[in-house]
């Protein structure tokens, strides 16, 4: 069987509440530098870690570990690698303290305020935490990434390098083509064949094109066509016509409903706000249900 590595973004959502210095928020002033190299000191002297297999929570998660065994039924001996804001580039074996870190801007524990930033980020958390580089797992064979437009951009460099190497490399999401890396942008039409949140779309968009390779080759040419005729055959373009709320509407909502029913996660709670045709983007309703509840 051939050796796949698969490459998924972490999540927001975590087992274990991070220890105060664990949140990018408490970082001090100074230069980018300065303070990646503070939070690389703080994660490495955290006294209590998890593993990553249990550390993050949510469908995206549940979905990303399901990989391992659609590329296991596609012919391929599977590793499963997360990209962390807050941690570099690790396997999923590894253990890690929980923390809130991310390349979202607009998130209170944003690491960066620009692509540019998130980029020198990525580079300092590599040099001081991460395990390998993605040029090093390309060497080693295929290699398909489940990652956002944010996380794309910040490992933008490593991306170039990888695709110089790497004898196939097959990217969901991302942000921009790359010579050498075949990718597939997000297509939300398929969510209603293919079902799950909008967070998850990328991760079960890879587990259908590893359900379709029948030849333990990642990006063959019968995978590609034979995607094409399910992907075109299946995305139904999505309508939305919801109406814009206020902060205090949607702090109002999130007090009614958590009130009425104890217990409601955030992403159901944000699902209910949409379905009764009213909008608040996801980052947004996340800053929002932090500061009403106290959680994250």
């Amino acid at each position: 069987m051939r050796q796949l590595t698969l490459v998924v973004t972490c999540t927001d959502r975590k087992a274990a509440v991070p220890e105060a210095a664990l949140y990018a928020r408490s970082l001090p002033a100074g230069t980018l530098d300065e303070r990646a190299a503070l939070w690389n000191k703080r994660v490495k002297n955290a006294p209590h870690t998890h593993s990553l297999t249990e550390l993050y929570r949510g469908d995206h998660w549940t979905q990303a570990l399901g990989l391992r065994d659609a590329a296991t039924e596609a012919g391929f001996t599977a590793d499963l690698w997360v990209a962390s804001a807050g941690l570099g580039l690790q396997p999923v074996s590894a253990s890690a303290p929980s923390y809130a870190a991310t390349f979202s801007t607009r998130h209170a524990d944003s690491v960066a305020t620009s692509a540019e930033g998130s980029a020198q980020w990525w580079g300092r958390l590599q040099e001081g935490t991460g395990r390998v580089t993605l040029q090093e797992l390309g060497k080693a064979g295929p290699v398909l990434m489940v990652l956002s437009q944010a996380y794309a951009k910040a490992m933008e460099a490593e991306l170039y390098e990888l695709a110089a190497v790497a004898s196939e490399a097959l990217l969901f999401g991302g942000a921009d083509e790359i010579a050498g890396i075949r990718r597939v942008p997000a297509d939300a039409g398929l969510r209603r064949s293919l079902g799950g949140t909008l967070t998850s779309l990328n991760v079960r968009m890879a587990a259908s094109w590893l359900q379709l390779c029948e030849d333990s080759h990642l990006t063959s040419t019968a995978t590609m066509d034979s995607w094409k005729k399910w992907a075109t055959s299946r995305s139904v373009p999505e309508q939305h016509n919801r109406e814009p709320m206020a902060d205090g509407e949607v702090v109002a909502f999130i007090q009614q409903r958590t009130a009425s029913q104890p217990g409601i996660s955030r992403t159901r709670l944000l699902r209910l706000l949409r379905d009764e045709g009213r909008a608040c983007e996801q980052s947004r309703f996340a800053n929002l249900y932090i500061q009403t509840m106290g959680e994250r």
